[in-house]
């Protein structure tokens, strides 16, 4: 499985640059294992990993405490069930607002 993520600062119009992001995959027993951690892009974007995340829940954890003073980090929680298929889960940030999407 491959998965992306693009993340958007919307209040300047610009992708959100050097952003630290955290995969982690849920446990059986409901806690969180750390996978991997990237930085985005000068577009705003993370497209390589470094693992194949697999089936089950994942979970990614955007650094937007520069970004947002109210929200210091964004969790997306998503479920993959097909390891076959891409995945792309982008985030468009605002100081007061945020917004997610499974993208293609």
């Amino acid at each position: 499985m491959s998965l992306s993520t693009h993340v958007l600062d919307a209040a300047r119009g610009l992708p959100a640059a050097g952003m630290t992001v955290r995969l982690d995959r849920r446990d059986p027993g409901g806690g969180w294992t750390a996978l991997a951690e990237a930085r985005t892009d000068a577009d705003g974007r993370i497209s390589d990993w470094g693992v194949a995340p697999g089936a089950g829940v994942h979970r990614l954890i955007f650094d937007t405490a520069g970004l947002s003073d109210f929200y210091p980090e964004v969790a997306v929680a998503f479920t993959v069930t097909d390891p076959e298929r891409h995945l792309h889960v982008p985030l468009l940030l605002s100081p007061f607002a945020y917004s997610t999407y499974r993208g293609s």
